[in-house]
């Protein structure tokens, strides 16, 4: 006998106008940064440029997420498109890994031999990126917990933020002290910003890909809750999983008494298993297969 709790999945915070907003703040201050990486010659401009790259690339596949997550549910995809937030966190840290491995090498070629660069230039784009940045900043941090995606794209812009900041401050250390190595520390900078938050943003996500248990949730306190439960003998076939942010889901098989099969106790049951879980884990969604005491020998598989 299975037994559920509905919990609507498309109830999910519409972020589209902030992205979108985000979204056109950063591809102008692309197209600034790589006129000025062509005028001054700072690696760095083209470090962030190329970081601002990957963002945009990264903000259209969180925008493009959030407009389809708002897509309501059907009988061939039952969770609608909630998932296709972490499919766009994974692709965006593809990309920022990418651009951060770049970004490091070449500067530690630029470290070595170290070119001219046009300091001027470099503090007046250094100053149009860090604005640009600072005003999506402004946007998102509001939301930036809400979901991966939501996440990621925040990151992005304060990543962006720091590597204007680091370019402003190699501009100055090249018009003050003449000092050429100024831009590619300022790059590696950036590079060092862009690689262990998307690695941390990869990780959370791949955890869920693989449906592993959601960070926090711990089972064995699950079944010992479930366990305290009056007519509970046991709890087996535990697993939990996440669909995606803010978004648990839990199923158990669960043998009761069998007088809960004659007695019309079970509805009762599963009301108090359900408020268990809610009111001490917070899963909303939870699916309970009730089994008598001698079902054991038909299960196929062992039990956990």
């Amino acid at each position: 006998m299975s037994t559920h709790q509905e919990h609507s999945p498309d109830q999910v915070a519409d972020h589209r106008g902030r992205l979108r907003t985000v979204l056109i703040i950063t591809v102008t201050v692309l197209i600034a940064e790589v006129i000025g990486a062509a005028v001054s010659g700072s690696l760095a401009l083209l470090a962030d440029a190329g970081h601002m790259l990957s963002d945009v690339a990264g903000l259209t596949l969180a925008w493009v997420a959030s407009v389809l997550a708002q897509r309501p549910a059907t009988l061939a995809r039952t969770w609608g498109y909630r998932r296709a937030e972490v499919l766009a966190a994974v692709g965006q840290a593809a990309v920022l890994l990418a651009v951060g491995g770049f970004v490091i090498v070449e500067a530690i070629r630029r470290l070595i031999e170290p070119p001219e660069v046009a300091s001027g230039a470099m503090v007046v784009f250094g100053v149009i990126g860090l604005v640009g940045n600072t005003i999506g900043i402004a946007v998102l941090v509001g939301v930036r917990s809400e979901n991966l995606n939501m996440r990621a794209a925040f990151l992005e812009v304060v990543n962006d933020a720091l590597g204007s900041l680091a370019v402003l401050i190699a501009a100055l250390l090249i018009a003050v002290a003449g000092w050429l190595r100024a831009d590619a520390l300022a790059s590696l900078l950036i590079g060092a910003l862009i690689i262990p938050r998307t690695l941390k943003i990869l990780r959370e996500s791949i955890d869920v890909l693989l449906e592993s248990t959601p960070r926090g949730l711990q089972l064995g306190e699950v079944r010992e809750h479930l366990l305290q439960v009056a007519r509970v003998q046991a709890v087996h076939d535990l697993h939990a999983s996440q669909v995606a942010t803010g978004l648990p889901v839990l199923t158990a098989h669960v043998v009761v008494d069998d007088s809960c099969f004659q007695d019309g106790h079970l509805p009762f049951l599963l009301d108090e298993l359900q408020r268990c879980l809610a009111g001490h884990f917070d899963v909303n969604h939870c699916t309970f297969q009730f089994e008598a005491s001698d079902h054991a020998g038909h299960e196929p598989a062992a039990h956990r």
